[in-house]
């Protein structure tokens, strides 16, 4: 960073209505944010959200950065778009428009691929958190994916489970965009190594709370294991209730859900014996997550997972290539965030994430955890 200038300077009140590089105005610059905050999926937008309001606090609290020799705060504008691909489009439109956003963070598949239909037109970066491989596949130049792809979670879930586990799988996965890609990939890779899909029944995690008549079409085949996921609270709620009703198999879980919180939901850890999932954030050992977890604990009265913590450290990311380049063009943003992850101090990178693949994918190791005798256990992958 430009420390000898980046709080050296007063923002003059005169300069407050000159323009910047993008269109902003002197003082403030808006970033954007689309995600599910009300309906099934609240919780998983509001965890990402907060990820968000924590980096733009820490940003604004320390007087901003340096943009073009002013000194500039950070200005958040989130809005519902209930987990629908139309209502996030709609919603980017606006908040391009209205705020002149120089990038719209957004959780959910759907309506990541709703944005990249337009934004390289509308000149805004799409912050893409979700694992979907496609998302950076397109080619869209616009678009940066915070997470690891998922593909490497499905390979290592399926030969962890069917070495550990049994042959036979019971496929409950959500019916929204994101989930429908995971099922598909890991029916593929289950059958290609010997295993058997007996049952294949999605539902839809965003609406509904009662699950039990979708889960005892599942589990009447009698699966070794069950396929679940979508937001982790109605995910917690199918493994409640396919253990209330007699399964005794183990679980692989989406990556969107996290195996900590689904415990919570379903009802502690016993009841996610034999899940194979993510790490949570929660038993990373780093200096820089453990670090996280306090402050965020401290503001937030609840351990974060790994939607705050990867939307956090993006945010502080596009801010330090702002900073670094004097510019909010998106196109000089997009190449300049591998650098930003690179300078930027640890404490802003729980995930210790070490740069941009030149798709425009952060770069960090996929995980694997396993529930056995009512702990978190993590397991390597080759």
């Amino acid at each position: 960073m430009k420390i000898a200038k980046k709080l050296g300077q007063a923002v003059a009140a005169a300069t407050l209505g000159m323009s910047l590089s993008a269109g902003v105005m002197a003082g403030e610059i808006n970033i954007g944010f689309t995600g599910p905050l009300s309906g099934g999926a609240a919780l998983y937008g509001e965890n990402t959200l907060s990820g968000l309001r924590m980096a733009v606090e820490e940003i604004n609290e320390a007087g901003g950065f340096d943009l073009n020799g002013e000194k500039t705060t950070v200005n958040l504008v989130s809005l519902d778009d209930r987990y629908s691909p139309a209502q996030a489009a709609t919603n980017a439109k606006r908040l391009k428009q209205e705020s002149n956003v120089a990038a719209v963070f957004v959780p959910h598949s759907g309506g990541i691929f709703a944005l990249q239909d337009f934004n390289e037109k509308d000149n805004f970066l799409v912050m893409a958190y979700s694992s979907v491989p496609s998302i950076t596949e397109k080619g869209n130049s616009l678009t940066l994916r915070i997470p690891p792809t998922f593909d490497g979670y499905v390979e290592a879930f399926t030969d962890y489970a069917l070495e550990h586990q049994g042959k036979k799988l019971g496929m409950g996965g959500a019916t929204h965009e994101y989930a429908k890609i995971w099922s598909s990939m890991v029916k593929k890779e289950w059958e290609s190594k010997g295993g058997e899909v007996v049952s294949d029944n999605p539902m839809d995690y965003n609406k509904s709370a009662d699950f039990f008549t979708g889960v005892s079409r599942i589990i009447s085949e009698s699966p070794d294991l069950m396929f679940v996921g979508g937001a982790s609270e109605p995910t917690g709620l199918v493994v409640q209730q396919a253990r209330q009703m007699g399964f005794q198999g183990g679980f692989i879980v989406m990556d969107q859900a996290k195996i900590d919180e689904v415990a919570q939901v379903a009802g502690g850890l016993e009841m996610m014996e034999g899940a194979i999932g993510v790490v949570p954030l929660s038993v990373y050992e780093t200096s820089a997550a453990q670090d996280f977890i306090k402050r965020y604990q401290a503001e937030y009265d609840k351990v974060p997972g790994s939607e705050a913590a990867f939307n956090y450290l993006a945010l502080h990311a596009l801010v330090e290539a702002m900073d670094a380049t004097d510019s909010t063009d998106p196109k000089t943003l997009r190449a300049a965030v591998d650098d930003a992850l690179k300078n930027m101090d640890a404490s802003k990178n729980p995930y210790e994430v070490v740069g941009v693949t030149e798709n425009g994918g952060f770069i960090t190791d996929p995980t694997l955890a396993v529930v056995k005798d009512g702990k978190i256990l993590q397991v390597e992958i080759d």
